[in-house]
């Protein structure tokens, strides 16, 4: 791609073509993702933004607005176009669907986010979602919310298999997917994962493909050999396997699929 991606062209491939996706930390991890032509990345609102949009100039990246940095749909606007000038291509945004709808009046692409919501999780705790009937129609429930209010994008994190393929095909949004086995529109992992320097417990739904390296010219060949391995991973169909999934049993799919001809 010799310009940037938009919304129209990751919708016009919706059921065509599986993206690549990162959470990148730093312009260098950026310019890794580059070179393994990952196209879709996110990233935070912190002050490596403009040179990370800098090292990735063609790729869609989906800004995180901080949960709480914004009270009211107005601010949310605000924001929202303020980090558009700084090179987002998507707020991403945890907050209300009021808050997304009025970034999407005015044009803004918004990502939502559905299954383990970190932001929300002490209404969940940090488990997979939706692994029964009710919950599952509950997460179907809230992709329709961010659909009807505009949404272009939604994170479909750690939820069953076949909860994400449900909802992949019954949306025309963007499903980015993470720990949702082979079902969404992008296969999505954080950089820290893929590298090995995330510091906390280690999410079943990731894969370790490099460990933490402190020299820099190193950490970016390590960096590189890793997002490259991750990406021959998912053409090669190797990656994720059944521990980076999780799925809900035969009686709770039928169950869900009867309870979602209500929506």
């Amino acid at each position: 791609m010799t310009r940037r991606l938009t919304v129209y062209d990751l919708q016009s491939a919706k059921g065509s073509r599986k993206w690549l996706q990162l959470h990148v930390d730093t312009p260098a991890e950026a310019a890794a993702a580059v070179a393994c032509d990952i196209a879709i990345l996110s990233c935070e609102p912190d002050h490596n933004l403009e040179a990370i949009r800098a090292a990735a100039p063609h790729a869609f990246l989906s800004v995180g607005m901080p949960h709480g940095a914004v009270a009211s749909p107005d601010e949310a606007v605000r924001l929202g176009f303020a980090m558009t000038r700084r090179g987002a291509d998507a707020i991403y945004c945890s907050h209300s669907p009021r808050f997304i709808e009025a970034m999407a009046a005015e044009g803004i692409p918004v990502t939502g986010h559905v299954g383990l919501v970190p932001n929300r999780a002490t209404w969940t705790n940090f488990r997979a979602i939706g692994r029964a009937a009710e919950e599952a129609v509950r997460v179907l429930r809230a992709t329709k919310d961010l659909e009807n209010a505009g949404a272009a994008c939604i994170e479909v994190e750690v939820v069953p298999v076949r909860l994400a393929e449900h909802i992949t095909r019954s949306t025309p949004l963007i499903t980015m997917g993470m720990g949702c086995g082979r079902a969404c529109d992008t296969q999505y992992l954080f950089s820290c994962d893929v590298l090995g320097t995330h510091t906390g417990h280690y999410p079943r739904h990731s894969k370790r493909y490099a460990d933490f390296v402190t020299l820099e010219a190193e950490l970016q060949a390590k960096r590189i050999a890793a997002f490259r391995a991750f990406a021959t991973d998912v053409a090669g169909g190797t990656y994720p396997e059944a521990g980076h999934q999780v799925d809900m049993d035969d009686a709770a799919y039928d169950r869900f699929l009867t309870l979602s001809q209500s929506l």
